[in-house]
């Protein structure tokens, strides 16, 4: 079933950024184009890729065949690590491939070389000030490294996207974020997470749901933007669906525990 209700967001200095996205990570080809063409149709809004995916052409060909109003979708693409010091060149590559003339959020999408390198954080600033890019971020980062971006330039980044799963719940990382400005956008939602898990399999039974939905509701719940990935029409509806499910307090609280199991 698609849900019944609009996706939530939360505010970043570009705009609003939808907490339930579709991740584009080993997707490919025409699979990829159709999983963002069910996407879109289902409802989703937000879109998430990478220069890195190869497949930024697919996701923009699947954006003009839905022919859906561009403002009306958030679309992310990330920057290599091995293309610090082209970062303008690989900008403007991933507009063309995405048909766009601007991205809703732009990241790194790894420390290049392991290290914070400011000197491509500024090229971000630049892009995000030129109007290229509404929001601009940062994937992998630790926070010390998020620290150096911010002495050397002022200013913070509006996202890091990170592994994050209930088996990753830890409420100091998510205030060091908070502290300083930094939306946690997590990624490998099911792949880090026991499915099978019995404070899961209990949730889940008690709202009728599957474990996925719970871990995606949870993400939700915390306000933590997650991105699941899949080509199967079927698995996108269902995960979506996830926006219909609302945990208690202490469901949260249950599935937190699972941190550092």
């Amino acid at each position: 079933m698609t849900a019944d209700r609009p996706t939530p967001t939360v505010q970043l200095p570009g705009g609003a950024m939808p907490l339930l996205g579709l991740g584009t990570w080993q997707s490919e080809g025409t699979d990829a184009e159709r999983a963002v063409i069910a996407a879109l149709e289902l409802g989703y809004t937000h879109v998430d890729t990478a220069t890195g995916y190869g497949n930024e052409a697919e996701v923009g060909r699947a954006l003009a065949a839905v022919g859906i109003d561009r403002d009306a979708v958030f679309v992310t693409t990330k920057l290599p690590p091995d293309h610090a010091g082209r970062e303008r060149q690989t900008l403007m590559e991933s507009l063309a491939h995405l048909g766009t003339d601007h991205l809703d959020l732009w990241l790194i999408h790894w420390p290049p070389h392991k290290q914070a390198t400011p000197a491509t954080w500024e090229q971000l600033i630049a892009a995000r000030d030129e109007g290229l890019v509404r929001s601009i971020g940062v994937s992998n980062y630790s926070v010390a490294q998020i620290d150096e971006l911010i002495a050397a330039t002022g200013e913070a980044p509006a996202v890091n996207q990170i592994p994050w799963s209930p088996t990753d719940w830890d409420a100091a990382l998510v205030a060091e974020h908070e502290a300083r400005g930094v939306r946690i956008e997590g990624y490998s939602a099911f792949k880090r997470t026991d499915l099978d898990h019995p404070v899961l399999t209990e949730v889940a039974a008690a709202h009728d749901a599957s474990t996925r939905q719970v871990v995606l509701a949870w993400h939700l719940a915390h306000e933590v933007v997650v991105i699941p990935k899949s080509t199967s029409r079927e698995r996108i509806e269902h995960n979506l669906a996830a926006l219909d499910l609302t945990l208690t307090a202490d469901e949260v609280a249950r599935i937190d525990g699972l941190g550092g199991a």
